[in-house]
């Protein structure tokens, strides 16, 4: 039988748009690589223009070099670069880029026109390309510097376009992209505008000026200076102050020579520097420069080129530590110390100790409601947890707790709640199915470490990780809020103004329904900036702020996950993150109305995600242990 060949070069329209698969991801992409030639370009002002996010038409106009006629031409062919000449030349960028794909493969998946002119030339170039298929090439009269458009991205991949986001998404890509090269280069001016509507204007000066302009007067007194001088690397900018550290991730930026990077090994660098300093799950603001021998850096690694790899990374982390762990220390001490500060370093007197016993509250309200409300998920008001108390805390229960508290135990006598006894039981029995028996009559309850409750039942011991169970009531009820969008909402007497990122408003913009369907209530205060009137009754008492900081936070990482719905990613991301802030000490009634609470969901043996809640040590399993 004849052979047949079937292995073909593709024409170069195909070859181009599976190189754009790389390079140009979303409009963010084009605005990034648009504006990276905008700087190599020597340019000091720089204008962005968008419609529909990008979608319809990037337009990016520079006063940089320019290009000659024939550099025009040759710019929109594959691997054609002014930024290297040899393979050496790799270990020695300086340039944002250097690959020669941007303009190729953004003609390829889209429709362009470009004007540029030399300052030596009277006359520039115009070119225009629809799916890197040249259609004008001719002589114009334009201003010195380049004025690029690209226009309707992806009209000739439909799927591509297809798997774009809605406009805010995009939007918020976009200005990701924007603040980054605005902050690698405050000697340049940046202007953005969107839909006809100025969005940054942003004049060349200082560092600490852009970022003022970016994120806001506030940040003027949030921000410290930072710099450490070695022969290897240097290490300059600011950091922000231990007690301005935000729940919101997106504020920390690494540049190496001008290069935005993401590198989480530096990024620990950072964080261990603030140990000890800023709460647990906060993360400090900062902007930080790493000037180094580009030949001690590989940025060859990916076409975003923001990965990159030191050959001594350990030196690198070592020198960025040292750095920030200087600044924060000259920050702490340049703090007045109040001596008049009424400073107790002595430990708590019996009294105190005492005092402490009485239940707090450790739980939302909603955690006593009855079964009646829990089934028409309505709200009731709980009063004062101390009445609930009233006439229990008598000296033999107080020295019961005492000793218990002594153990590192809660213990709590059954017998006064057999009644209640008996209704977990019968749950404990329909929804485990006989797996695991209920809680005797006479049985008691222990508090492990404040993470875990032991309850005896008739197979064995029952154990119960506190976490997973409140994590598992969380999603229930969260899930609940998020379909029938009836979250209850505790109004503020004094409503709280917040100032947001851009990036960040336009995630709010994008998720309103969802975060008033928690109980939120907001209005738009400026450009970025929320007027916040009212909080979820359900949440634990905390800053507003931090609150609403928490729950953009979590809407980024649940909105990651492409796997899950949103209600359902955001109602699982919420509970986990919400349920840590009840590994706490537990009254007896909030013990039980735990364990009532988690027998009355759906699954309480498992967590939304799958972990257990509940294990069972079985009486063989005991004997087992014990070799009886």
């Amino acid at each position: 039988m004849p052979s047949f060949d079937i292995i073909q070069l593709l024409p170069d329209s195909i070859a181009n748009q599976i190189a754009a698969g790389e390079v140009v991801q979303r409009p963010a992409s084009v605005v990034k690589e648009l504006l990276e030639n905008a700087i190599d370009a020597k340019a000091t002002q720089i204008q962005v223009i968008l419609r529909e996010a990008g979608r319809t038409l990037i337009q990016i106009i520079d006063d940089g070099t320019g290009m000659s006629q024939t550099d025009a031409r040759m710019s929109f062919e594959r691997h054609a670069t002014s930024k290297i000449r040899q393979s050496d030349d790799l270990f020695r960028i300086r340039t944002m880029g250097f690959r020669g794909e941007a303009l190729a493969s953004i003609a390829a998946v889209a429709q362009v026109e470009l004007r540029t002119r030399e300052d030596t030339d009277e006359l520039g170039s115009l070119i225009r390309i629809d799916a890197s298929e040249i259609k004008t090439q001719e002589a114009v009269a334009c201003l010195k510097g380049t004025n690029i458009s690209v226009k309707n991205l992806f009209f000739n991949v439909p799927a591509r376009r297809n798997f774009l986001k809605s406009n805010s998404v995009e939007m918020r890509h976009v200005l990701d992209e924007f603040q980054r090269v605005a902050l690698a280069h405050p000697q340049v001016a940046f202007s953005l505008h969107h839909n006809d509507t100025e969005v940054f204007n942003l004049q060349s000066g200082k560092l600490v000026r852009r970022i003022i302009d970016i994120y806001g007067k506030s940040y003027r007194e949030q921000l410290a200076f930072c710099q450490e001088d070695t022969s290897y690397i240097s290490v300059r900018g600011y950091i922000g102050k231990p007690e301005f550290a935000r729940k919101t991730r997106g504020e920390q930026f690494f540049f190496v020579n001008d290069r935005f990077i993401k590198h989480s090994y530096m990024h620990h660098a950072v964080i261990s520097a603030f140990d000890g300093t800023i709460p647990e799950g906060s993360h400090p603001f900062y902007v930080l420069f790493i000037e180094i021998d580009p030949s001690h850096i590989d940025i060859n690694i990916h076409p975003t080129k923001t990965e990159i790899k030191f050959d001594d990374e350990r030196s690198v982390y070592a020198i960025i530590m040292a750095a920030v762990k200087k600044a924060v220390g000259v920050y702490n001490l340049s703090q007045s110390i109040d001596f008049d500060d009424n400073i107790n370093f002595l430990n708590p007197s019996p009294s105190d100790q005492n005092h402490n016993l009485i239940p707090r509250t450790v739980m939302p309200d909603w955690a006593a409601q009855s079964r009646k409300d829990e089934a028409g998920h309505s709200k009731s008001n709980l009063t004062n947890w101390n009445k609930l108390f009233e006439g229990l805390q008598n000296s033999e229960d107080r020295s019961r707790e005492l000793a218990a508290f002594e153990m590192n135990t809660t213990a709590i006598s059954r017998p006064a709640y057999q009644e209640h006894a008996k209704t977990v039981a019968s749950k404990v029995n329909r929804m485990a199915s006989e797996v695991i028996s209920a809680p005797e009559s006479d049985a008691v309850l222990f508090q492990l470490h404040n993470r875990y409750i032991l309850s005896q039942v008739k197979d064995g011991i029952m154990l119960i990780d506190q976490k997973a169970a409140y994590e598992r009531i969380l999603y229930e009820r969260y899930r609940k809020m998020l379909t029938n969008r009836n979250g209850a909402c505790q109004q503020l007497l004094f409503p709280k103004t917040i100032r947001l990122t851009h990036s960040d408003m336009q995630l709010v913009h994008e998720t309103k329904k969802e975060i008033r369907s928690l109980g939120f209530e907001f209005d738009e205060f400026g450009s970025n900036e929320l007027i916040i009137r009212g909080i979820p009754a359900d949440l634990p008492e905390e800053s507003e702020q931090d609150l609403f900081e928490e729950l953009i936070e979590q809407l980024k990482q649940s909105y990651s996950d492409l796997k899950l719905n949103k209600p359902e990613s955001l109602s699982r991301s919420l509970a986990r993150r919400f349920s840590v802030r009840y590994a706490v000490k537990l009254s007896f009634v909030e013990i039980h109305t735990l364990i009532d609470q988690l027998f009355a969901s759906t699954d309480p043996n498992r967590t939304p995600g799958g972990e257990a809640i509940i294990v069972l040590l079985t009486m063989d399993k005991l004997s087992s242990i014990f070799k009886n």
